[in-house]
């Protein structure tokens, strides 16, 4: 890909690090949440099942919006938006069943975002996928990174009300520019016939699609894999706060470093993952996400935990864009948001549980054990990624 054609992909990326900005404040303010309205951890971990509980209703819309209208800029700017709205609306109420509703919303966009920039991506760098979809998850891992420390250092003079509802500034000056750069290009591209497809076409490549073996396969393996990730998300933050007692400043350094060390870590796995295939980086980034995170509990000391954190995040999020482009590469081109749905669906589905779940365990046998749960779910996504297809960029199907 050529230097002066990467200026979308980054700015798709950018608007990726909105969506994760929004999520990522929420992680960091969950200790807070939890200690101000006096929650147990598995109402805590409740707010957190609710996005993803959200985000998997919100498949039975999202892939078709995106398919059928071809408007993928928009909808990006639209979840951009709608999310932007509901972290601010945070600080109107500070209370259990507002912040329900609140989240709802928020899985309910960020969900849409992904169907239709990982489609817009990808049909847009058919050749270079994998690196177009690891610079999308960088902006992930750098939303993810920048949220806590801001957030951190802000809780250090005002309430979680109030970090949610400034932290909602930056994520709609982020939406306008996407909408203003990439927007009249949208609309050319429509105008000539090549983004959108009919509602029975549509419908007929959902069902061949679903009867893929391999699709699914790497569908179920990602939601595998997404339970480890979201249940670290949750309790990690957690346990810095409440078992090593480190305060705003330095939770928001440890999630920091976490995504920092994923953000280092994605274009290096896409570029390889172009090269050598899907599978074998998978299987990398899933064996060692599984060994770090049964050794995160035995640590003690906060700044080693922190230094762990950032080992851990490189290895956690160098296989997100991998498994993306993987998805793609199994699916045609016109199904690409219907597909990125089916696997962001089943990743949700089976990470709703997970947050509700983990807390309950927590408070029945503390947090420890909830790390040796996540590293089950890794291992399992480990094995099964040992029986499915590999998949080069060049085996692109566009049919």
């Amino acid at each position: 890909m050529q230097s002066r054609d990467q200026g979308p992909a980054f700015l798709v990326a950018l608007g990726h690090s909105a969506t994760h900005w929004i999520i990522g404040t929420f992680y960091v303010l969950l200790p807070f949440i939890k200690e101000d309205l006096g929650l147990s951890y598995a109402e805590t971990g409740g707010l957190i099942s609710l996005f993803h509980a959200s985000s998997f209703v919100a498949n039975v819309g999202s892939g078709l919006a995106v398919d059928v209208t071809g408007r993928r800029i928009l909808l990006q700017f639209l979840a951009l938006v709608i999310g932007a709205i509901a972290l601010a609306g945070t600080s109107i109420y500070s209370n259990l069943f507002w912040l329900y509703g609140v989240i709802v919303i928020v899985g309910i966009t960020n969900n849409l975002w992904h169907p239709a920039a990982i489609s817009y991506l990808s049909n847009r760098f058919p050749t270079n996928r994998g690196y177009a979809l690891s610079i999308h998850a960088l902006g992930a891992s750098f939303g993810d990174a920048v949220a806590p420390i801001s957030a951190g250092i802000l809780l250090v003079w005002m309430g979680w009300s109030s970090v949610a509802s400034t932290h909602a500034l930056p994520v709609l000056a982020i939406a306008a520019a996407i909408l203003i750069v990439l927007g009249p290009g949208e609309k050319v591209s429509n105008a000539e016939g090549h983004e959108k497809m009919d509602r029975a076409d549509y419908w007929a490549g959902v069902l061949k699609m679903v009867k893929n073996k391999a699709v699914l396969g790497v569908a179920m393996m990602a939601g595998m894999r997404s339970m480890t990730q979201n249940g670290l998300l949750v309790f990690l933050p957690l346990y810095l706060t409440n078992y090593l007692h480190a305060g705003p400043f330095l939770l928001g350094i440890g999630m920091m470093v976490m995504q920092v060390s994923g953000l280092v870590a994605a274009p290096i796995a896409g570029i390889f993952s172009d090269r050598m295939g899907r599978r074998i980086i998978v299987l990398l980034g899933l064996g060692g996400t599984t060994i770090v995170t049964l050794i995160m509990p035995s640590i003690s000391d906060v700044y080693a935990y922190i230094a762990t954190a950032g080992l851990l995040g490189f290895v956690l999020f160098a296989v997100r864009p991998v498994i993306h482009s993987w998805m793609m590469d199994l699916t045609p081109k016109k199904m690409g948001g219907s597909a990125t749905s089916l696997l962001f669906g089943v990743q949700a589905g089976l990470s709703a549980s997970v947050p509700i779940v983990g807390g309950l365990i927590a408070d029945q046998w503390g947090l420890p054990v909830v790390f040796y749960i996540l590293a089950v779910f890794g291992l399992a996504a480990l094995v099964m990624t040992f029986l499915l297809p590999d998949s080069a960029s060049e085996n692109t199907k566009d049919t």
